[in-house]
């Protein structure tokens, strides 16, 4: 399935000669106005998030009659966040999200035909230039074609099936040397082990990150922490580089999302707006995930008011479990960790 070799030719999206029907939302509930009462809270309510395939929250079928819920295999685009989805099932929406439906949709072709949709809706930004209803009608996008230059949604659709059979190799193939590698022991549980308060400068190095403002930022391969909650921290890949630089360390939110924690095996440059952490004695990645999670633990108690800064950091204590030398058991963190990868890919693999 070669995409170099295929013919492609530019369509328009909607309209009376474009590919999609496009039509607004049938609901378009703000969220102030859901019913969040009733049983069985399973339909998504999409709104323009650019996470989670755009689902905000689950919510009942009790809602206002006037708000329609709108059926599922189709892609939804928000207005100006440009955020273009798949939904597979029925789903209420909040305000200004577009519809686009096609009789050959399914799940395939709709993963193959959303980056396409993302490179037009580029043009489109925040403030009075977004991804309206007559914007989307008049806005082109390439597509493959057949004998008969109509969409090759059999190419679409073979193309990406072949992609994740691929991908499910590979990835199978991951996850055996993953086990090969990994001992499975057995160990006390954590109800059963004994633990004890550290504060976290006894146990880890703390240093500030550096910004490299928007103006500065040079695209590349160099992931750049901030202080998102998602994508393990990662915002921005570039190629700058400066003193942050460094692999194998534990990032923690000072601003934005304060408190929440990640870990970096791979190089990575950290913001001003995180904290990066470096463990003083036994450096290995399984320790460094088990105390990222009890770092997490921490984070209820701040806010966009309350920072994680570095002074608060080096004071904060944390619970990890102890040796018979009331010393962190950095031995039994290891294992724990493992044995939870060990089971997990185990269960993926049978699947």
């Amino acid at each position: 399935m070669n995409l170099t070799k295929k013919k492609w030719k530019d369509f328009f999206i909607g309209g009376k000669e474009g590919v999609f029907i496009i039509t607004s939302t049938s609901s378009g509930i703000d969220k102030n106005k859901l019913n969040m009462e009733g049983s069985d809270p399973l339909i998504p309510y999409i709104t323009r998030s650019e996470i989670e395939n755009g689902i905000n929250l689950f919510i009942s079928n009790n809602q206002n009659k006037k708000y329609l819920c709108d059926e599922g295999n189709v892609i939804t685009i928000g207005l100006d966040t440009q955020t273009v989805f798949y939904q597979p099932y029925k789903f209420f929406t909040g305000q200004n999200i577009q519809v686009l439906r096609h009789p050959k949709l399914n799940s395939n072709i709709s993963l193959f035909l959303i980056p396409l949709l993302k490179i037009q809706m580029k043009k489109f930004n925040w403030g009075g230039n977004g991804a309206t209803l007559g914007r989307l009608v008049k806005t082109k996008m390439m597509l493959p074609v057949d004998d008969k230059s109509n969409p090759d949604w059999a190419f679409m659709d073979a193309y990406i099936k072949e992609k994740y059979q691929n991908k499910k190799i590979e990835y199978q193939n991951y996850a055996y040397n993953i086990i090969k590698k990994i001992k499975y022991k057995e160990i006390l549980s954590l109800e059963d082990k004994k633990w004890k308060a550290f504060m976290l400068h006894t146990i880890c190095n703390i240093e500030s990150g550096r910004d490299i403002y928007e103006n500065e930022r040079l695209e590349g391969n160099i992931p750049y922490i901030t202080s998102t909650s998602v994508n393990n921290g990662i915002k921005y890949y570039v190629s700058n580089k400066n003193e942050t630089i460094e692999s194998n360390a534990i990032s923690v939110n000072r601003n934005g999302s304060v408190g929440y924690a990640f870990f970096h095996k791979y190089k990575a440059l950290y913001s001003n707006d995180c904290r990066k952490l470096k463990l003083k004695s036994n450096k290995n990645e399984y320790v460094a995930l088990f105390l990222t999670n009890q770092i997490m633990q921490q984070k209820v108690k701040y806010n966009y008011g309350y920072k994680m800064g570095t002074g608060r950091l080096k004071k904060q204590y944390i619970m990890l479990p102890i040796n018979d030398n009331k010393d962190p058991d950095y031995e039994y963190m290891e294992q724990y960790i493992k044995n939870l990868i060990y089971k997990k890919y185990k269960e993926y693999l049978k699947n």
